[in-house]
């Protein structure tokens, strides 16, 4: 039986072959354009005119409705 040699510092294990390195950094960086999209169809969303038309009714009634 052959003993074990150790070379200092001991040798990383080698990567399959489809490493994803970087991955973690490229899923972050979609995930905040998408967001960041997202976030740019719902405020053009809500500043329309008809969103604003129908929020102002519903605070109007709201706030006439007698409590």
């Amino acid at each position: 039986m052959s003993a074990l040699t150790f070379t200092f510092p001991f040798p990383r294990t080698l990567a399959p072959p489809g490493d994803d390195t970087g991955m973690t950094t490229a899923e972050y960086a979609l995930c905040t354009i998408t967001a960041v999209a997202f976030a740019g169809v719902l405020y053009a969303i809500l500043t329309g005119s008809k969103v604003e038309d129908v929020l102002t009714d519903l605070v109007v009634d709201a706030l006439g409705s007698g409590f």
